[in-house]
């Protein structure tokens, strides 16, 4: 046999592992939106000067639409600010949907978070113990997300909004390898 051909058999189980590890981080994520809970938690993205980033006010857009659809009554905006910053996340986001004709009465801006994780604690705090929850991010960070709000005793699904046409990659490979870390620390969504 030569070196080649015994190199063969440990090549070929490599050489899979990479296609399946490479497919697996090129795939657009999927969750399965359920049914819409009457509680909707829109998870921050950045803001600008008062007005809601293109992530941001896509995430806001798609929570107008299910809140316009039907159900919802309660629309959670959460995201703090950076130093400085005289604008949080929540206020802009809430501001973004009152001016849209939610009324001020369905909306609470959860104002001092920075992370997911932080997102998620603080929207829990501001509403009644056990509440169910449709988490509202995008469909690249659903997945991670969901993880999170059940790791902290959440009963929650995601109606994720798209993608923008050309999402970022490096975003794309920051999410799926989180979600990785979270598996193999035991969170499961």
């Amino acid at each position: 046999m030569t070196t080649r051909g015994a190199a063969l058999p440990f090549l070929l189980p490599v050489l899979l592992g990479v296609l399946a590890a490479c497919t697996w981080l090129l795939a657009r994520p999927h969750v399965a939106a359920g049914p819409t809970h009457p509680t909707l938690v829109v998870l921050g993205a950045a803001q600008y000067s008062g007005r809601p980033s293109p992530a941001f006010k896509r995430r806001l857009d798609h929570a107008l639409s299910v809140y316009r659809a039907g159900g919802v009554q309660t629309i959670v905006v959460t995201g703090g600010r950076q130093p400085g910053d005289p604008y949080t996340e929540g206020e802009v986001g809430a501001a973004y949907l009152r001016a849209r004709g939610v009324p001020k009465s369905a909306l609470i801006a959860e104002a001092r978070s920075r992370t997911t994780a932080e997102n998620l604690r603080g929207a829990r705090v501001l509403l009644p113990p056990g509440t169910p929850v449709t988490l509202i991010t995008d469909e690249a960070h659903a997945p991670r997300a969901l993880v999170l709000a059940r790791a902290l005793g959440l009963t929650a699904n995601a109606n994720p909004s798209p993608l923008s046409r050309n999402p970022d990659l490096r975003y794309l490979l920051r999410e799926k390898f989180a979600l990785l870390g979270y598996t193999l620390l035991g969170l499961r969504g």
